[in-house]
């Protein structure tokens, strides 16, 4: 059993983005810093507010290595253009000398301008019919025509391959490994028999559509609403894939039940205030967050070569992980077979 070490970290390709790396590249595209730089919080790329000598700021973001193709990339740059351009408050990466994507030292890069703002106050139910509102628009654009490059949020790309990869490279303790294999099996199981779209079967009776793919708090910005563009802004439209509505809504939720009703109930207000909601799709969020659990693990596995991961998340490979991971499904398996949601 092959549990991840630190030792297995040597050689990243993100070892050799040094700071003047980051400010050779944007000099590349006439963007000159003044020296100032600042790591931001983001682990799957690398991504540093930069100060310009023009007194203004940007965030500019390395794609890891390997993880999008060029044209994977540039799906997310234009269907975040089609947002912006639908007046749609997402932050989406400048145009320098006629790209979104530029090269540099082996890096794909891209330019934001910077949006500062907190996280939103979640209990507050016209924040959440705000955010619901702005999610329908989103969406509305999002249905209006498909991706083609980038992958959908589904039953094997999330479930299985991270099953299979995890059992393959003997991820998981030989103490934990027949536990956690079963509790894995069954709540894939029933995952299967939901309504979610499989690419083994192809899309069930349920529509999908283009989404922000990861709208957890983190990735809302709240500015003061007594400024000209106050509220909600979206960001980071890296993990931007097809999949069902209720995705963009589920990570908002937290608390007991009641409490998750509650705030389910804003966001489904201000949602269709601009675009219908398939209720349907409340019986996918448990289905949805086990996959995001399953997905997780390998998620952490895959990337541990990255230095910055075992510094982290030094927890992670522990057979006490693992045991906790094999309580998490077990839960996981009694909530997607409880009554779901209902406004």
């Amino acid at each position: 059993m092959s549990t991840p070490t630190a030792s297995s970290n040597a050689a990243h390709p993100y070892e050799t983005l040094t700071p003047d790396v980051v400010m050779d590249a944007l000099a590349s595209v006439g963007l000159y810093g003044d020296g100032r730089l600042m790591a931001l919080s983001s682990y799957e790329n690398r991504v540093y507010q930069v100060h310009l000598e023009d007194g203004s700021a940007v965030v500019a973001k390395f794609y890891r290595p390997g993880r999008w193709s060029e044209a994977q990339i540039l799906e997310e740059h234009s269907f975040a253009a089609e947002l912006m351009a639908a007046e749609i408050p997402a932050v989406g990466p400048l145009v320098l000398d006629g790209r979104s994507l530029h090269p540099f030292a082996g890096f794909q890069f891209s330019v934001s301008p910077r949006r500062g703002g907190r996280p939103p106050e979640l209990d507050d139910f016209e924040v959440l019919e705000w955010i619901g509102r702005f999610l329908a628009r989103i969406h509305t654009v999002g249905a209006k025509k498909p991706f083609v490059h980038r992958p959908a949020l589904d039953l094997e790309s999330f479930g299985l391959h991270s099953r299979d990869w995890l059992l393959k490279h003997e991820m998981v303790p030989l103490d934990v490994q027949s536990a956690w294999t079963k509790a894995c099996g069954d709540a894939l199981d029933l995952i299967a028999a939901s309504a979610l779209p499989t690419s083994a079967t192809g899309p069930k009776d349920l529509k999908v559509l283009r989404l922000h793919g990861d709208c957890h708090p983190g990735n809302i910005l709240w500015t003061p609403t007594d400024g000209p563009n106050g509220g909600p802004h979206f960001v980071d439209l890296d993990d931007a894939r097809t999949g069902p509505a209720v995705q963009d809504l589920w990570m908002l939720l937290s608390g007991d039940r009641a409490q998750r009703t509650g705030q389910l109930s804003g966001l489904v207000d201000g949602y269709e205030q601009f675009r219908s909601f398939d209720r349907r799709e409340l019986a996918l969020i448990e289905p949805l967050r086990t996959l995001r659990l399953i997905h997780y693990s390998a998620w952490l596995a895959r990337r541990w070569s990255d230095p910055t991961f075992p510094i982290n998340f030094p927890w992670f490979g522990s057979s006490d992980y693992w045991v906790g991971q094999v309580n998490m499904l077990t839960e996981q398996i009694e909530a997607m077979q409880e009554e779901p949601l209902y406004v």
